[in-house]
Order: structure tokens, then sequence, then C-alpha cells
């Protein structure tokens, strides 16, 4: 599959919805970190999987009904239950990797004509 998500199995129109080319991700390491005096620290990671991986999503200039679908998919996934997205893997050339996401945060903009534009984040979790 190439970079995206799908719409399916919600009652909605099944398709596969590609980011905009300005998708971006942001990494952030979880470190407990335990300070000793006089500058000196003790890092370590925090927890099993400790960095947090958040992706900006942008999908502009949609047609009404596909921006509503998308709309649809997040309401209905709330935040709670998590779906695959497809994303570039940086570790190997010319692929991609599936992972799975929740939608934490999205909107819509309301362009002029039929045409909307969808933003969303999407934060990276482990297991189902």
């Amino acid at each position: 599959m190439a970079v995206g998500f799908q719409i399916s199995g919600t009652g909605i129109t099944t398709a596969t919805i590609r980011p905009d080319n300005d998708l971006s991700s942001k990494f952030k390491p979880l470190v407990r970190i335990s300070k000793m005096g006089d500058g000196y620290e003790q890092r370590s990671k925090k927890g099993l999987n400790s960095i947090i991986e958040t992706y900006t999503v942008n999908m502009k200039n949609r047609e009404k009904a596909t921006a509503d679908d998308i709309i649809k998919l997040f309401e209905i996934k709330a935040g709670i239950t998590s779906f695959p997205f497809t994303i570039p893997d940086t570790n190997s050339s010319g692929d991609e990797k599936t992972i799975q996401v929740v939608c934490d945060n999205y909107g819509i903009t309301y362009g002029s004509g039929n045409y909307y534009n969808v933003t969303a984040k999407f934060r990276r979790i482990y297991g189902v």
C-alpha cells in the first residue's frame, strides 16, 4: 500500500486516503532523569517504547464528500480506536511500513466551492 490510511468498516465509503506531500513527523524520547548535584545526572529510557511519534497529516483541496468521510472516520475512532497508517520507511530506500495510530486532534477548513482542507495529528501506539 502507498503512504496513507484506509476508510473502511465504518459504514461510509471505502477509500484509501493519501496525505499531501507535506506529511511530517516528530519524535520525542521519554527520559527518566536523576540529578546528582554539581551538574551530574543519570539518564535512562522511560518504558519499553520510549519514543513518542506524532505525525501531522494534511489533506488539502479534497471534495466535500471525501472530507466528510475523513472527519466521520475520526469521529468514529474518537481518539480511542487505532487504525493502520502507512508511512515512508526511513530505514529502507523507497519502502513503506505500516504502524498503528490514533487521531488525537483533527480539524476542517471550509474552502470555497466544494473543496475542503482536513488536518490531523496522529500518534503512534504500540499494541492494539
